[in-house]
């Protein structure tokens, strides 16, 4: 029989976006894949592949909910690291891999104390709370982002993180620099931290100088709640604006713009990177251990990237930034190319090697 991997996961798409691509390749080396994640990841796994076996653990977070569901929470995992015991002990699966995330729990634990070989994958410059706990409990970590801030006595493995198959369509794709033509530039913020990016950069982006202000076109990626605002406030300034509430199409823009403004989450930053554009970026300040801080480390250090804090992200900070960018053709196009250099397409299948490496 072929060999089987337990991918445990879940919480947000940032865990399970990697999870996905690495289920997609060990399929096609011939694996059997099972994911391990809860009732809400569950809902993040609509595009893994149907050869994919998603098993529904019992899990808890402390961050929601209020007091009778936090005392819940311990008795929920117990009984979701004694289904995934049992799952494990019947199953004997060659490798376990965690990414993070609560419902990771059960599975993590259960290989733990089964002694399955197992690793962790950490998506972020700084471990999430999970990995932290399991981060000297397992054979490898291997860091989507570098460096990453380890406990003492632990070594990880610079991977980077695996990107979906529109983004590596787009590596490299060529950078036209700045110029007196239209200019396209991307804005993107995560949904717990778009709102700032709604309310500083249109009033920005209008208090450019007007030879760079007429070739501006704007991607704008906006709350449902800040939509009618932000698009009122570019047609009403004559500035050319697309502001939906998601793009499904972001490698394109991201492919066709000459600066991106935005968050600093893991996945983004390594759909920068592989693309390769020059970027503004803006840490969440809420980030669990200011991680997106982190993730920003390696195209700041580069100089691929300007990191703006939200503390100095206000409106003439960022007209300052943006101006220095799109009004330099050489400067920008440096920064397309580290940006590139920074980034690492093959993180899939180094990824992959681990896990193989660690079957056997």
């Amino acid at each position: 029989m072929s060999k089987l991997l337990v991918i445990a996961a879940g919480g947000t798409g940032g865990h399970m976006f990697p999870a996905q691509a690495l289920a997609e390749a060990m399929l096609a080396k011939g694996w059997r894949v099972k994911l391990s994640t809860d009732n809400r990841g569950a809902r993040y796994a609509g595009g893994f592949p149907d050869a994919v076996e998603i098993v529904q653990v019992k899990s808890a977070t402390f961050a929601r909910g209020g007091v009778l569901s936090k005392f819940a929470v311990p008795f929920r995992i117990l009984a979701g690291i004694g289904g995934a015991k049992w799952r494990m002990f019947r199953d004997r699966p060659d490798a376990v891999v965690g990414f993070g995330g609560y419902p990771a729990i059960p599975a993590m634990t259960a290989a733990w104390v089964l002694r399955i070989p197992r690793m962790i994958h950490e998506q972020n410059g700084v471990l999430g709370r999970v990995n932290k706990v399991f981060a000297k409990r397992v054979s490898k970590v291997a860091c989507g982002t570098w460096p990453t801030t380890l406990p003492d006595g632990v070594d990880g493995v610079d991977v980077g993180n695996p990107v979906r198959a529109a983004v590596l369509e787009r590596a490299g794709a060529g950078y036209i620099p700045p110029g007196d033509y239209p200019m396209s530039i991307l804005v993107m913020g995560g949904s717990q931290g778009a709102r700032i990016l709604s309310d500083i950069v249109p009033p920005a982006i209008d208090a450019l100088p007007e030879h760079i202000r007429r070739n501006v076109r704007v991607a704008h990626q906006a709350r449902d709640e800040d939509m009618l605002r932000v698009a009122t406030f570019y047609a009403d300034n004559s500035i050319d604006a697309d502001v939906q509430p998601f793009f499904t199409d972001v490698p394109n823009r991201m492919s066709e713009a000459q600066l991106v403004i935005t968050r600093s989450g893991a996945s983004t930053i390594a759909d920068l990177t592989v693309i390769g554009r020059p970027a503004i970026l803006v840490p969440f300040a809420a980030a669990t251990g200011d991680h997106q801080t982190a993730n920003a480390r390696q195209m700041v250090d580069a100089g691929a990237a300007i990191l703006m804090p939200e503390s100095e992200f206000e409106v003439s900070a960022l007209t300052a930034q943006i101006e220095l960018v799109l009004s330099n053709e050489k400067g920008a196009l440096q920064m397309s190319q580290a940006a590139q250099a920074c980034g690492k397409p093959d993180a899939t299948t180094r990824l992959v090697a681990l896990v193989e490496d660690l079957a056997q």
